[in-house]
């Protein structure tokens, strides 16, 4: 025996919007390999990265790293949750929400260094009809342009912002029924968010005062709007206060059941999945042990300028190169 820890990279060469064999030399070259016994494997189909995590979890490797997007960050902690594995994430997709609130950056050396102090922090996820989520589930809007996302053959958030103008003006809302132990009520919504994070990804804050560790999904209902609301809401989705809005209806929960007409599209973590009517939605505490930062607690939050220009670097044609 090494006495070292072990961990496994599990890397989808397909996520996101560049290939990831720099990322693979950098991690080989500055991986602590005092501390480590590492290896790196490849993902080769949908589900691959669930399969290698929870092997990687039955053999107690210390360490699982996501080297991918919110799909392969996903997959690896629904193969790990509720044992002593931890996440890892080397963010690389196209919006990293998870990463973000977690305070791992998107350079993938700054992202090793951190894997490098091994702080873990157990943390809640959620589940929506059983199927596990980490980030944000919803119905309604977002969902829709997930799968629209998802159809259109390209990736990255310049695509995302381009299907969202696209279908914004046209979407039409629906009346759900929502309820909880406390109460029961219609609601006619552009969107139903349930958040265990703060955040879609790139920085849209759409639960601001979403923890990962209370034990509380933070519900966030957007009312139908005009064409006239659209830069006060997208000032506040970036700016942490979209909560603060009068078109927003914002509480927090254990659990919440929301009835549509229909099956239809929810999204998980940013992904489309078609589902029931009934959507049966919980929070699962302290489930996860992750990989982040010691000052996650303590950081101050970004301004809106500082994000905006992060998304505007984000968006330029030398970093959406393939």
């Amino acid at each position: 025996m090494s006495g070292k820890k072990s961990i496994i990279f599990v890397v989808n060469p397909i996520s996101g919007t560049e290939g990831k064999e720099a990322i693979i030399k950098k991690i080989e070259e500055h991986i602590n390999r005092d501390l480590y016994d590492f290896q790196i494997v490849k993902t080769a189909y949908a589900g691959h990265a669930e399969e290698i995590a929870r092997n990687a979890a039955r053999l107690f490797t210390d360490i699982i790293v996501a080297v991918g997007g919110d799909g392969t960050v996903n997959e690896i902690a629904r193969g790990i949750v509720h044992t002593d594995s931890a996440l890892g994430i080397i963010p690389c997709g196209s919006g990293n929400g998870l990463a973000r609130h977690l305070h791992i950056s998107s350079d993938p050396l700054a992202a090793i260094d951190l894997i490098n102090t091994g702080y873990r922090l157990c943390i809640d996820y959620g589940k929506i009809n059983n199927k596990p989520f980490f980030c944000t589930c919803g119905v309604g809007f977002d969902a829709f342009v997930s799968l629209k996302f998802a159809d259109s053959g390209k990736r990255g958030p310049i695509t995302y912002i381009q299907n969202t103008l696209k279908e914004v003006l046209t979407y039409k809302p629906e009346t759900y029924e929502i309820e909880n132990e406390e109460m029961s009520f219609k609601h006619k919504a552009f969107l139903i968010a349930c958040a265990n994070a703060s955040q879609y990804g790139n920085n849209a804050y759409i639960a601001p005062q979403a923890s990962l560790t209370d034990g509380l999904l933070d519900i966030t209902i957007l009312e139908p709007f005009t064409v006239l609301d659209v830069p006060s809401l997208a000032f506040r989705l970036f700016n942490k206060t979209i909560d603060q809005d009068s078109r927003i209806k914002t509480y927090q929960t254990k659990r919440v059941t929301i009835h549509r007409t229909q099956p239809a599209v929810i999204h998980i973590d940013g992904d489309p999945v078609m589902d029931e009517a009934e959507l049966n939605v919980e929070i699962v505490p302290k489930g996860l042990n992750v990989i982040t930062s010691p000052n996650i607690e303590k950081s101050e939050p970004q301004n809106f300028l500082q994000q905006l220009s992060e998304l505007l670097t984000g968006l330029s044609p030398i970093n959406m190169k393939k």
